[in-house]
Formats: C-alpha cells, structure tokens, sequence
C-alpha cells in the first residue's frame, strides 16, 4: 500500500501543512532578528516568549533567528534568559534540549527608551550579531512597552535609522492600544509614519490570531450553504460576545484610564464584527480582505447620543463569586480608585447601513469577572413564517442558530429541531457540532504564534491597517465622550455581582427588541 494512505491526511508536519485534498503550503519564514522594547515586561514572559520559544521548538523558525531585548530593568543576556526559562516552564510547554538551543539565541541591553545613545547601542549589537545569525539584515521592533512611549520608541528607532531597509526588510509591531481616541490614535500614526512606512507597520490585535475567528472567512466563503443565507432575509440578529471570569488583575493602572470599551471593543470586538459582516474581496489577498473590514466599520450607524440608553449599557462588577472563591468587586481591587466609575462590562446594538445587513441588529457583549470565559459568534437566523405544528406541539420553537465559538474551545455548532423518538409529535433541540482539534494530531499555533509568524512572512491579513483603527475610533470616540463628560443622557454604569452574566439592564437592551442573550 502506498505511503500516502498510511498518513494522517491532517497531520502538519514541520515547515509545511497539508490540508486534505489541497497541494502542501510551505511556510518557511525569513531569517530575522526581533528586537524586543519592554521585554522585562508581563507580554514578554507570559505571550512573547512561550510563543517564539514554541516556533523554535517546532522548527518553524530556525538557528538565523535571534532575540534581542531592550528594557530598564537592570539584566543582563544570562538573567534574562533564566527569566525567560521561567516564564515558559510556567506556561507549560518545555523541553530542556530546545530551550537550550534557543537560549543560546536571547540577549538582552538594559536601555532608558529615551537615551539616544542607546539606540546606538542596538543598532551596534544587531550589526555584529546579523553575521553570526545569518539573518540577512531583517529586523522586526516589536513594541510591547505602556502605550506612553510609543511615539518615544518610534522616533528614536527613526533618528537612530533603524528604521530604514538596507540589507533586508524591517517590520515594526506596535500592540494595542492604538491611542484612546481618535485623536491620539492620528497622532501615534503621524509619529510611527515619520519613521516607518504603512507597509512597514503591523498592529497587532492577537484576537485575529484565534483560529475561529480566522476561520470565519473559510465558513462563509468557502461553503456555499451558508453565504446565501447570510443577509438580512434570513438572520435576525447577531450576538458578539467576550466574556472574562478574570478580573482587571495587575493592569489596574492601564484599566483605570481604558475601560472595557477601549481595551475590548475598539480592537477585538469591532474586528471579529467587520471579519462576520464583510462582503467577499474578489481572491484571498491581504490587502483586499483589510480592504472589506475597513468597508464594514465605513458603514456602521452612528448612534443617537441622546439616546444612548436605548444602544449601550454599562456596567462595573461588585463583590461575589468566581468557581466557588469569593473575588472582590472593581473598587476594592489594588490601584483602583474607591469612587471609580469605569465600565468593566458593555452591551452595545449597532447597525451596519448596507444592503446585506440593513435593520440587522448586531449585539456586542464583554465583561469583566462573568459567570464562564466565553468568546463566540452567535448568528440567529429568522423564526419560521409560519409554525404549521402549533396545535400539536403547543407553544414556539426557538430559532436555528450558528455558533462560532473561539474559546476557551474552538468548535462550530448549528443548533436545529428535530422530532423526539416515539408516537407523540415533540420537537427537541439537536447540535450539529466541529471541534477544530477532535481527532487532529498535528501542530497547532496560538494566538501570538500565529501573528508572530505571519509578521514574519510579511503576511498582514491578520493586521490592523491605518484606516481599521481610524475608522473603529472614529465611531467610538463620540460615545466615549459623551459618557466621560457624563451628560445628560449618558448611560449609568450599572453594578453586576461577581460570577453573574453582566447587569440586569443588558438583559433589558435585548428584551426591548424582544430577544435575549445567548448564555448557555
């Protein structure tokens, strides 16, 4: 019997991945050195890290990769690489024969971001380790300091010229947040812009690197059962939701000067919503597909502000319950002020004025210290027009539902009725249900693995353009300021227990429309 047929026909083996009745796609990303801004800090050693140290264990990037780390904190390349190896014993995937090989590739220059001469210093210590690497001149700045020196790094990697493509390529990576408003976020652009140019730049949301949410597109554009229904004559509505059982733990300070609107809606929300709503670009091209989602946030319904109560509501946790421990409430968490009024939950209905989606509710949902960790996409499509079992079965029969659910289990569901067995007429609920990783056996990338790679290979798709971030500010922005400037009007932050869906308002958001939320 040919080889061929006692292979796993989903199996990934390393460098490359063959997916059934498709022709191998080769990865092999280029030779490159990743220069690290805060690598002292908690994205480092609990995503950066992991992440790199999984590429390299896997073989996917190879010995002409290197890592170099630029912070305060005063380390030195040995106290950074047993900091390191802490970080990602405690995340749970070591080897001690690959973590040596790839400690050998970490180095560290302890660096005030405002020092000129230090950047100096990098560009010196890059130079001298390109050739020994082989890494062919490609650089990737990866930016993963507070958000307030941002523009500091930026510039300087600019004045300094390492900003500048001379032997290879060089990639700048900026994490979120992308500025608090629309103005700052024009602001960031035009400093990292007088450095760096667009196709340069990457900002990162790793909520794209989930593979559901990257396999939206496959579901929709790949299966010609479900494009056709997916408009305005067949759904009814659609329920976004993210929802955490952890509180705002260490990132008070940040949280404090965000809220959930800023640090969930402004990225990961709005993108999983243009990526679910957009319209299919003519091939899978990055710029194209970046093209679509941008056209999807161009189109959403600005909403009455002085009836922002009948579009958002918000909500802050109090004291109560997470898996049977007692947690505390906003307030009484360390770096939070006692009288604070910041959102650690929102329930927002927006529209999108399009053909596809005209008078389609869309319903964004994320919270703070929930009742379960839960991230999905709920398309609820149109009850029956007419219920021909009504004298038989007694009562309405819900409507079919498609689940997209991204963790903390990636799985599709499709919820249908069917008949109970037996002599009477019943109807039951049944799932039809995908699991991404049931009976699969190959190697599966996170989140940040994924975006680090596709940085790598120079793929944006899973990237933020200038113009996504723009225009998600730019609908949010006007309701930012409406509820800070607390006008008449302005939603009240409503308070919701520890371990609970969320308030009772956001239940109210929907019943007015006369639907609920997908809790189950």
């Amino acid at each position: 019997m040919p080889d061929a047929f006692q292979n796993d026909p989903h199996e990934i083996k390393v460098g490359k991945v063959e997916p059934r009745g498709a022709p191998c796609v080769e990865f092999s990303p280029d030779p490159s050195a990743m220069v690290i801004f805060g690598a002292s800090g908690d994205l480092t050693r609990r995503k950066l890290i992991p992440a790199l140290f999984k590429l390299s264990r896997t073989g996917i990037i190879g010995d002409d990769f290197f890592v170099l780390g630029v912070a305060r904190t005063e380390m030195d390349s040995e106290g950074f690489r047993t900091a390191m190896e802490e970080a990602v014993k405690a995340h749970g995937e070591f080897e001690t024969a690959a973590w040596e090989r790839f400690a050998k590739r970490l180095f560290y220059i302890s660096a005030d971001y405002g020092d000129e001469g230090a950047y100096a210093a990098i560009a010196s210590f890059l130079e001298e380790k390109e050739g020994v690497f082989a890494t062919k001149g490609n650089r990737i700045f990866y930016v993963a300091t507070p958000p307030s020196v941002y523009e500091t790094v930026t510039g300087l990697l600019g004045a300094s010229g390492l900003a500048g493509e001379k032997a290879g390529w060089t990639r700048l990576v900026v994490e979120k947040p992308y500025g608090r408003d629309t103005g700052s976020a024009r602001r960031l652009d035009e400093a990292v812009l007088s450095s760096f140019s667009e196709p340069q730049v990457y900002r990162i949301d790793h909520y794209l690197g989930k593979e559901t949410v990257q396999n939206i597109l496959m579901l929709r554009f790949a299966n010609t059962i479900f494009e056709p229904l997916w408009n305005r004559h067949f759904i009814d509505h659609v329920q976004i939701t993210v929802a955490e059982t952890l509180g705002v733990e260490r990132r008070a300070g940040y949280y404090e000067q965000a809220g959930v609107l800023r640090d969930m809606f402004q990225n990961h929300m709005m993108q999983v919503l243009a990526l679910a709503s957009m319209e299919p670009p003519s091939v899978y091209d990055p710029e194209l597909v970046r093209d679509e989602r941008s056209k999807v946030l161009l189109a959403l319904r600005r909403p009455p502000l002085e009836r922002m109560d009948d579009w958002l509501c918000l909500g802050q946790y109090v004291e109560g319950e997470i898996d049977g421990k007692a947690v505390p409430g906003y307030t009484e968490e360390e770096g939070v002020a006692r009288s604070s009024q910041v959102p650690t939950f929102a329930a927002m209905r927006v529209y999108i004025d399009n053909w596809r989606w005209q008078g389609v509710p869309i319903y964004l949902r994320s919270g703070k210290r929930l009742k379960k960790r839960l991230s999905e996409v709920s398309v609820q499509f149109r009850n029956v027009p007419h219920l021909m079992f009504k004298d038989t079965i007694g009562g309405e029969i819900g409507p079919n539902t498609l689940i997209l659910k991204i963790q903390p289990e990636e799985r599709i569901q499709l919820k249908f009725h069917t008949k109970y067995p037996g002599s009477r007429v019943c109807l039951r609920d049944v799932f039809m249900d995908f699991s991404y990783l049931e009976g699969y056996r190959g190697l599966t990338l996170g989140a940040y693995e994924r975006v680090l790679m596709d940085c790598m290979l120079g793929d944006k798709t899973l990237f933020v353009r200038k113009d996504g971030v723009s225009l998600s500010w730019e609908f949010l922005t006007p309701i930012l300021e409406y509820i800070e400037k607390s006008g008449k009007g302005a939603p009240d932050v409503n308070l919701y227990r520890a371990g609970s869906y969320g308030p009772t308002e956001a239940d109210k958001l929907m019943s007015k429309d006369g639907r609920r939320w997908r809790n189950e």
